[in-house]
C-alpha cells in the first residue's frame, strides 16, 4: 500500500476503502440470497427433476430396470400360472428374480436380440411373398 502523507490523501483512502466495503457487502447479499434460493426444498426438486430429464443415461437406465420387472413378473405369471403348488411357485420366484436382473443388467442385448428377431420375420415374409 501507499504512503500516506497527508489528511487528503487520508480521506481519500478512507473513501475508496468504504466504497469496496459498500460493494463486497452487497455482493455477499446477492450470493447470500443466491445460496437461500438453491437450498429451498422445491428448487432442490425442480432442479432434480431437469437433471434427471436431461440424462439420458439415466432415463435408460430407468426404462431398463422398468423392462426388467415387467419381463421377470410375466415369466413368473407363466411359470405359476395359477397353480396352487409350492415347488412351482419357489421356481416361479426364482425365475422372475433371474429374469429380471437378466434384461435390467443388458437391456442393449435384449433390444439387439429383438431387432434381429423383427428383421427374420418381416425378411421370411418379405421372402415367401415374392416366390408366388
Amino acid at each position: 500500500m501507499e504512503n500516506i502523507t497527508s489528511a487528503a490523501e487520508l480521506k481519500r483512502v478512507i473513501q475508496r476503502v468504504e466504497i469496496e466495503h459498500v460493494m463486497q457487502g452487497k455482493r455477499l447479499k446477492e450470493q447470500f440470497f443466491l445460496a437461500y434460493e438453491n437450498l429451498k426444498p422445491a428448487n432442490i426438486l425442480k432442479s432434480t427433476l431437469n437433471e434427471i430429464t436431461k440424462s439420458p443415461y439415466l432415463i435408460d437406465n430407468i426404462l431398463g430396470a422398468t423392462l426388467g420387472l415387467i419381463t421377470g413378473y410375466l415369466s413368473r405369471k407363466i411359470a405359476v400360472a395359477g397353480s396352487g403348488n409350492p415347488f412351482r411357485k419357489l421356481i416361479g420366484s426364482v425365475l422372475q428374480f433371474g429374469i429380471t436382473n437378466l434384461v435390467a443388467q443388458h437391456p442393449d442385448l435384449i433390444k439387439l436380440f429383438g431387432q434381429f428377431i423383427m428383421q427374420h420375420l418381416f425378411r421370411k415374409k418379405e421372402m415367401n411373398s415374392v416366390k408366388p
